[in-house]
């Protein structure tokens, strides 16, 4: 069976063996990151809409998960923000009831959370992991150049609203771009927003893979601690480094025999290293390399050096 609204299992760095489930085309959002591994957006919008017939979404992961896999998290989120999909609250429900072994997460921009059917719709989940970059507006949209009518108010407001409805635990993800959200004042601001927000942790993130523009810089482990000491709050981490154990890859299931589509989906999505396609799929390094040539033979596929090793993407 090919799969159109599932990914992976992919090795995230904050939610280890992961099953991703997309609920929106390709690069939808509210944001267009200038972070973003997965490019630029196309289509900016804050409208939520059932972009695809829920029966194909449930049927893939009734196929996938007939196998029981090892999975630490099946995770909501994709190329784009998926609070956007109408169907995000009747998926998650689907889950619980139907798999409650495993457990549920949410990756979010948070730019939605303000809407209490919003919120409504992620409580089953086991965890919520929104992003906060900064409180101060010209910060906030030089970093994820939103759609004009969100602010940086609006996103802290939504998050606290959140916490006073939300059982589960909340990650915060504090996307640190060195040199501009990283003074002083910008801390502070930070700083007070996570004391109103409360949340379970706050992760401090960097660029891991290519962004969507060049000049955005990863910051260092150094600096990255040197952020976590200034806030002194409890309950804060840098997101460490993805290491691999490549012995430990997993083999893919049967229904993704087609090895070819499978790593094709996954360079189309965000950039990977030969590292992050072999732990997700249990291939070896020569037939992912194979794979490429093999795709390469009718489709472009782009290389960029970075810290991490050499990333193939298929650009837009």
């Amino acid at each position: 069976m090919q799969y159109s609204h599932l990914f992976g299992p992919v090795h995230s760095r904050r939610l280890g063996r992961s099953l991703g489930i997309d609920l929106v085309p390709f690069k939808t959002c509210s944001y267009n990151c200038v972070y973003c591994e997965c490019g630029r957006t196309t289509v900016k919008t804050v409208e939520r809409r059932e972009f695809f017939p829920i029966d194909e979404v449930l049927a893939e992961i009734r196929a996938y998960l007939s196998h029981s896999p090892e999975l630490d998290f099946i995770t909501f989120s994709g190329s784009g923000e998926p609070t956007l999909s109408l169907s995000i609250g009747e998926v998650i429900r689907f889950l619980k009831d139907s798999y409650p072994d495993y457990r549920i997460s949410v990756l979010t921009n948070g730019s939605l959370l303000w809407r209490s059917d919003v919120r409504e719709e992620l409580l089953p989940a086991d965890v919520i992991l929104p992003t906060l970059s900064s409180v101060f507006d010209d910060t906030f949209r030089k970093i994820h150049r939103p759609v004009p009518v969100i602010s940086a108010m609006q996103i802290v407001e939504g998050l606290e609203c959140l916490r006073k409805d939300y059982t589960g635990e909340i990650w915060l993800e504090v996307f640190i771009i060195p040199g501009i959200n990283t003074s002083p004042e910008e801390l502070d601001g930070l700083r007070a927003a996570i004391e109103r927000i409360h949340p379970d942790r706050v992760q401090l993130n960097t660029l891991d893979r290519p962004g969507s523009e060049d000049w955005v810089r990863p910051a260092s482990p150094g600096e990255l601690e040197e952020i976590r000491s200034f806030l002194g709050l409890t309950g804060v981490e840098a997101v460490e480094p993805v290491q691999y154990e490549l012995s430990a890859g997993a083999t893919m299931p049967g229904e993704w025999s087609d090895a070819v589509a499978v790593v094709h989906e996954m360079i189309r999505r965000r950039p990977c290293t030969l590292d992050d396609i072999s732990v997700s799929t249990g291939l070896s390094r020569r037939e992912i390399l194979k794979i490429l040539r093999e795709i390469q033979s009718g489709s472009i596929i782009e290389e960029k050096r970075e810290d991490r090793g050499i990333f193939y993407f298929c650009p837009e």
